[in-house]
């Protein structure tokens, strides 16, 4: 149905004015060379340089060092490097808190923790950093202490989303157990939400394990952007204290990546890597790490080699 004129119908489009602010005026650019067209143009672009992981500093004196090992990748063996890098020091004497900001939460299975009778865990610890006191558990070796991450964690981050300084959360929770520990080693989910960025804002360093495989370069890159943007603008002193290479096996595969792995970060690998073992995956199911489940299997060896690198780069020794 047609208006009537009297209902004050808007101005038609075409009948509004232009606004001109500014006069262009175009000039034509000489060029000494000729323009490349689009084929030319790609060839010739240059390679982007290779990929930065900063080395970290030493632990302030007085304190644990905290190291968070991550890897945006799930299955190249996290948290079995956890409960066997944290063993094997407490067994050597350091004081270790394992803190396990994943919610499948198999640190506990690993160091020999029953679940069922944990009452805080590492959701409250963040949530509320003044029960952090009271939410450590006694693991099945001696000198390991750990805070238990389950299912609950799944709900955190949204809940974290209306707080104030929400990334710094878990610094201010672990901040009083500082002074117990030699090292507190924090497990992380293979994502980067806000849970990781709040444990890479409380690290003194990282452990980056990477399964000698095909997509291990490309997932050190995308970490190599995250470690950036959290030193640029949450914590300017996280490093790397090493890059542990895991799965391996006798591969041509398997040797192809760790001889770019160590081509590429010379000063960061961890010797040895470590072998693909059954052993390793049996020692879960009893409750103990590899070191109490059988030391002289090769993933017993490697781990006791590995902890003694990271123990002189802590240096713990």
């Amino acid at each position: 149905m047609k208006a009537d004129e009297g209902d004050n119908p808007l101005p038609e489009v075409e009948k509004a004015p232009l606004v001109v602010d500014v006069e262009f005026v175009e000039t034509e650019e000489a060029h000494d060379a000729p323009l490349l067209n689009a084929a030319e143009q790609v060839s010739t672009t240059q390679a982007s340089g290779p990929m930065h992981l900063p080395s970290s500093l030493p632990t302030p004196a007085g304190r644990a060092r905290v190291v968070t090992v991550i890897n945006q990748k799930g299955g190249v063996g996290k948290t079995t490097s956890v409960i066997n890098v944290a063993a094997q020091m407490g067994l050597r004497g350091h004081k270790v808190l394992v803190v396990d900001a994943d919610s499948q939460g198999n640190c506990a299975t690993g160091l020999g923790v029953d679940k069922s009778k944990v009452r805080a865990t590492t959701r409250d610890l963040i949530l509320n950093p003044e029960t952090a006191v009271n939410s450590r558990h006694a693991t099945a070796v001696d000198n390991v202490h750990m805070i238990v991450g389950d299912r609950t964690l799944v709900g955190l981050e949204q809940e974290m989303l209306r707080q104030l300084g929400r990334e710094r959360r878990l610094t201010e929770a672990i901040a009083p157990l500082l002074p117990h520990y030699d090292l507190i080693i924090i497990d992380t989910p293979p994502s980067l939400g806000l849970v990781t960025i709040n444990a890479l804002v409380a690290s003194d360093g990282i452990v980056i394990p990477v399964q000698t495989e095909y997509f291990a370069l490309e997932g050190l890159a995308l970490l190599s952007g995250t470690i950036r943007e959290v030193r640029a603008f949450l914590n300017p002193d996280l490093g790397v204290d090493g890059v542990l290479m895991t799965m391996h096996a006798p591969t041509k595969l398997n040797q192809q990546v760790a001889t770019e792995l160590r081509e590429s970060f010379p000063d960061l690998v961890i010797e040895p890597a470590i072998r693909r073992n059954i052993r390793l995956a049996e020692a879960p199911s009893h409750g103990i790490p590899i070191h109490l489940h059988n030391p002289t299997s090769a993933g017993g060896q490697d781990y006791q080699d590995i902890t003694s690198v990271l123990e002189r780069r802590w240096r713990l020794g």
